[in-house]
């Protein structure tokens, strides 16, 4: 369990703070010198902090940032199948063999997503946390009509981190499914499933008509939510209010695309589970000019759960 260290304020004195520190890490009641603690037995301590426990604690002396980047701590915070995950993707292995520590590695995970399971998923982490986070590509959900060039069209897009993207050319049935076991992503933890998307500038139809979602779990329901292609849409961009709006409309997330939140589900201890997701707008006119990247699961913000090594 992580050590709670956020009763270390800046109003507390440096003296304060390291009899602190001395009491939360070793459990001693005497004073002893933070210079007289071996770095490994710091760097230990550390590891059963979070990540944002160590950025935080390298800043109150030498020591602790001398220890925080230790492999020790960093090979804690990394999950424990990486080498699994990552041995599926050439860009994986390589960065496997090419990281110089665990903390180069821990931060090109949360930075630079790695495309795994033949370029159909990419992987990172979350780097407040080291949980989880996982995107299914367009090329990974099964998209009714998605290989009937009359209806769905295939692209590049330069702003996508997957060599296609899906573009509705012309459908009534609209209707889009994903499927993932839960072992990809961090146990005992909350997430937060999106669909990750955009409108063409010639979009038609995708208004405000109720979009139904549907998640389950190894069969049964999770999680049943309306959502909404675009509110007070305006060439494509979302205005002010939806952006202000609930997860139900798209929000904008600064990489060139928009996300809709599906829904949330809890990951079990020791239990490998298969996630369903449905989105399906069943409306009975003709709709087109949706772009769909994929469905990202990321665990919820603010959520605690277990450590990032599980």
């Amino acid at each position: 369990m992580p050590i709670p260290f956020s009763n270390l304020s800046s109003n507390t004195d440096s003296a304060g703070r390291k009899n602190l520190i001395q009491s939360k890490i070793l459990g001693i009641s005497e004073e002893m010198p933070l210079n007289e603690l071996p770095e490994g037995c710091i760097a230990n301590a550390l590891s059963f902090t979070t990540p944002q426990d160590v950025g935080r604690l390298s800043a109150v002396s030498p020591m602790f940032m001398s220890a925080a980047v230790s492999d020790v701590v960093w090979e804690r915070f990394l999950p424990r199948d990486l080498e699994s995950i990552l041995s599926t993707s050439p860009d994986g292995s390589r960065l496997l063999a090419s990281a110089a520590s665990k903390k180069e590695l821990y931060f090109s995970l949360c930075e630079n997503p790695v495309l795994v399971d033949n370029g159909r998923k990419s992987f990172s982490l979350e780097k407040k946390s080291g949980k989880k986070c996982c995107r299914l590509s367009a090329r990974d959900l099964l998209i009714t009509w998605g290989d009937t060039p009359r209806y769905w069209t295939w692209n590049s897009d330069p702003a996508s981190r997957f060599p296609e993207v899906a573009e509705l050319i012309f459908v009534c049935w609209l209707e889009i499914r994903a499927k993932i076991n839960t072992s990809m992503l961090s146990p005992t933890t909350l997430h937060t499933a999106y669909l990750v998307l955009k409108f063409s500038i010639d979009n038609i139809r995708l208004d405000g008509q109720p979009v139904e979602v549907t998640m389950k779990l190894d069969g049964e329901e999770s999680c049943k939510r309306t959502v909404r292609w675009n509110a007070e849409r305006r060439w494509g961009q979302v205005s002010r209010n939806a952006r202000e709006s609930d997860g139900h409309y798209p929000q904008e997330r600064g990489d060139g695309w928009l996300e809709i939140e599906l829904g949330e589900f809890l990951t079990k201890e020791g239990k490998d589970e298969e996630l369903e997701i449905r989105v399906f707008d069943g409306s009975s006119h003709w709709k087109r000019g949706l772009i769909v990247e994929g469905i990202e699961i990321r665990p919820k913000q603010g959520a605690r759960g277990a450590s990032p090594s599980s």
